[in-house]
């Protein structure tokens, strides 16, 4: 089944907001073995939006639209939809009931323009909301799909897990997409591509490359019936990249680096120290975001200034003669907060 996401909200395109929405259902598809071809962004303006529905519904088996169903004048995604599949809004008589309810149990006279929000078309099934006043559109048509949530994240999130997903995983084939990540440093992404290059062809599992701030990431991605199904299919191609390159990968998955970092010193009976000066101490803030990190962290020392590396121990000499930036300095730094509070291992950062 191919699926397509379109974010509707003029708010989208100035840049106002993030689109957490397409993010959040892209992440949620896989789930379903539902394959995600395209997500598309587009203002509040009724023929831009009806040209995209247009578009996705001729090349898409499932439309998820998210936006555009509260009262305004500029909320015209059931307009749209309307436009769409040539049918004509009518209030629904229980949507409208259950409207005039929802106001009246917080003590509010519903404003008339509310009444938008209890139309359907004939194609059209009405999606509960409970988190706000705008039921959802489900769409079911020529056998396609469209389905229409609220914009607010929190509304679009709970209607979806409650109301849509577990409907949608009988309207599907029955497919698992597993994926797993392999976090890689010490090597750049352009000789990733050279030494894993007669992999990279390879379909079902497939990698993909990214360059993360913590490093080059090799997510593989199998689908297949079963989640056991899957994973056989990745473990393969995982133990042939391992053999490869597997002296560069610190971590598989959601693993965090100061994690990984803080369970080797604690296996190994370490203890770290750290003299910071650009960073002006986020590597210990790492660190100590780990619980139990005081197994292994003695403390850290910010030295931003010279004075203050030469008080806890770096030759002024060294930084008069290559610089307080310089691999040099940072060894000493390295070499002072070990010794000035004595753990077995020391970090030294500088740099501009």
């Amino acid at each position: 089944m191919k699926a397509e996401i379109i974010s509707v909200g003029t708010e989208l395109i100035l840049g106002e907001i993030v689109d957490t929405n397409a993010a959040y259902l892209a992440s949620e598809l896989p789930l379903l073995g539902i394959d995600l071809y395209w997500i598309s962004q587009v203002g509040d303006n009724q023929p831009r939006i009806v040209e995209l529905l247009r578009r996705a519904w001729d090349r898409s088996d499932l439309i998820l639209v998210t936006g555009g169903l509260g009262p305004t004048e500029d909320d015209i995604t059931r307009e749209s939809i309307a436009e769409l599949l040539g049918e004509e809004m009518k209030v629904d008589p229980d949507l409208e009931k259950w409207l005039r309810g929802l106001f009246a149990r917080i003590g509010w006279e519903m404003p008339e323009r509310n009444i938008k929000q209890a139309m359907l078309v004939p194609s059209a099934s009405a999606i509960p909301n409970s988190r706000g006043s705008a039921p959802g559109w489900w769409v079911r048509r020529g056998g396609k799909m469209l389905i229409a949530m609220p914009g607010p994240p929190g509304e679009m999130q709970w209607m979806w897990y409650h109301e849509v997903r577990e409907k949608l995983k009988g309207e599907v084939t029955r497919a698992i997409i597993v994926s797993r990540t392999l976090k890689l440093l010490g090597i750049g992404e352009a000789r990733v591509d050279e030494v894993l290059s007669h992999l990279l062809s390879s379909r079902n599992p497939s990698i993909g490359t990214y360059a993360k701030p913590t490093g080059i990431e090799l997510r593989l991605t199998a689908k297949a019936p079963t989640q056991a199904e899957a994973e056989a299919l990745i473990a393969p191609l995982e133990a042939k990249i391992r053999v490869i390159v597997g002296d560069k990968i610190w971590g598989i998955d959601a693993e965090v680096l100061e994690r990984v970092v803080g369970d080797l010193l604690r296996k190994r009976k370490l203890t770290l120290a750290t003299m910071e000066s650009c960073t002006g101490g986020l590597v210990g803030d790492l660190i100590t975001n780990v619980p139990g990190s005081s197994d292994y962290f003695k403390g850290g020392i910010v030295a931003y200034s010279n004075g203050v590396k030469i008080a806890f121990g770096v030759d002024e000499r060294l930084i008069a003669e290559h610089g307080a930036v310089s691999s040099q300095v940072a060894v000493a730094m390295a070499e002072a907060a070990r010794r000035t509070l004595g753990a077995d291992v020391g970090v030294g950062v500088t740099g501009v």
